[in-house]
């Protein structure tokens, strides 16, 4: 993914001087996805622009210790998302502060300035990139192109070409690219904590008080999380004439749900338990803490999720290592070494698979390792239309082959209890909305006779 940004100032090469980057020399950057590299495509008295190209690693989006995609395909190596604002972050660090020790005079002078990056992923259109640069003093040119233009039903790309010209200091140039990027893109391939409120505020302190979509661009920038976007109001709004109550900590439904499921197992009784589909081990980690469960088993069909279960596993006492084993397999497919445990977990599995291989799941859980109880946890998908970043129709996880209303996972439930001989309990997981339920949906099929 490619960024330039060009003076037109006399002297114009001053860009240099303010970006701590010779235009004479190119340099190459390590980052944990990729390499970035900096070089200037022209340099003169007239005209001098700098270039930031961010070759993306898609194996290390996946592999690394950086990974955020389960896919190899994806647009992050050329759409200017996150991975483009932490590669201008450290690689202008210094001129994103205004600082330049060897020209001091440049520092805050305003210049004239065009920024240009060819594929920005904006799924709202020209007119977001309008309503969030143009209150900063840019003239915005943003332009789509077809998704393909072979077959123009298919509608725009999710992509803009994006063009900035305004004159202004080359430190809040930068800033409004570090902020704004991901927000057009509204996602981020790192983990949103508290520091990201102290990382906004330091970089929109002077400006983002005051716009126009400061809502917007607080909720985006930190990934829709609301006691984080709250603090973040909260301070920009300056302080109040009596202290402000503290945010309650936001719990995340990731962690509501596995809360839900270690509820479900305590209440049928479950000491032996098959988490199948158990990922990186999330819900395992959560069990192992309590004795009850004496022997937790984690299934998967992913090496890669096996691999980052068992760095956490090597973190744990020799008493609770020996209580928990990992193995790989598919949940679609007879394996004897889950047969007869007190209880088998399907947590958020059964969406990932095509429907036509469900009988084969049904089989596998129910026919051969028929555990004395099943829990399963899906997506409800009459709540989805609460979820603003959700096209209309779309599902939560790109992986995800279907997802079912309330009275289709009921259905499937009872069809399943009624088959195999186990009884259905439904429970939300989540707050829940008055009219389209929660947001997740959970079944516990517990077997009527051993």
């Amino acid at each position: 993914m490619l960024l330039t940004v060009t003076s037109t100032a006399a002297d114009a090469t001053d860009l240099g001087f303010l970006l701590h980057k010779h235009p004479d020399r190119v340099q190459r950057f390590e980052l944990p996805v990729g390499v970035a590299h900096v070089f200037y495509p022209e340099a003169t008295a007239e005209r001098c622009t700098v270039a930031l190209l961010l070759e993306v690693d898609p194996v290390a989006l996946v592999r690394g210790r950086a990974a955020s995609q389960d896919q190899y395909v994806n647009d992050r190596p050329y759409a200017a998302s996150s991975l483009l604002a932490v590669a201008l972050g450290k690689v202008f660090s210094t001129a994103r502060k205004g600082r330049c020790a060897l020209r001091p005079d440049l520092e805050g002078v305003a210049l004239p300035l065009t920024v240009r990056v060819p594929a920005v992923p904006c799924a709202d259109g020209p007119e977001l990139v309008e309503r969030l640069f143009a209150p900063l003093g840019w003239d915005v040119a943003a332009r789509t192109a077809p998704l393909d233009p072979e077959v123009p039903q298919w509608g725009d790309a999710p992509y803009v070409d994006l063009a900035l010209v305004g004159t202004l200091t080359l430190a809040d140039a930068l800033t409004h690219l570090y902020v704004l990027l991901p927000v057009l893109d509204d996602t981020k391939h790192y983990w949103v904590g508290p520091d990201e409120v102290d990382k906004l505020l330091r970089a929109g302190g002077d400006w983002l008080a005051e716009h126009p979509e400061r809502e917007l661009i607080t909720r985006r920038y930190l990934a829709h999380q609301r006691a984080y976007v709250d603090d973040a109001s909260t301070r920009l709004d300056g302080p109040a004439t009596e202290p402000a109550a503290q945010p309650a900590p936001r719990v995340s439904l990731a962690r509501v749900r596995r809360d839900a499921v270690a509820t479900a197992l305590r209440d049928v009784g479950a000491h032996r338990v098959v988490d199948l589909g158990c990922g990186e081990g999330a819900l395992l980690r959560d069990l192992v803490t309590d004795p009850a469960f004496t022997e937790l088993v984690g299934i998967d069909v992913a090496a890669r999720e096996l691999d980052r279960a068992g760095r956490w596993l090597e973190r744990l006492s020799d008493q609770q290592r020996a209580r928990v084993t990992l193995r790989q397999s598919s949940a679609t497919y007879r394996d004897p070494a889950i047969a007869g445990f007190d209880a088998l977990v399907l947590m958020e599995v059964v969406e990932h698979l095509d429907p036509d291989r469900l009988p084969a799941l049904e089989a596998t859980v129910f026919a051969h390792a028929r555990p004395h109880a099943v829990v399963v946890t899906t997506p409800n998908a009459e709540y989805n239309v609460l979820y603003e970043r959700l096209q209309p129709g779309g599902m939560r996880h790109p992986d995800h082959r279907f997802e079912w209303t309330r009275g289709e996972f009921a259905a499937w439930a009872s069809g399943v209890g009624e088959r195999h001989g186990y009884a259905v309990e439904l429970r939300d997981v989540g707050e829940p909305d008055e009219a389209l339920g929660a947001p997740t949906q959970l079944a516990i099929l517990t077997e009527v006779a051993r």
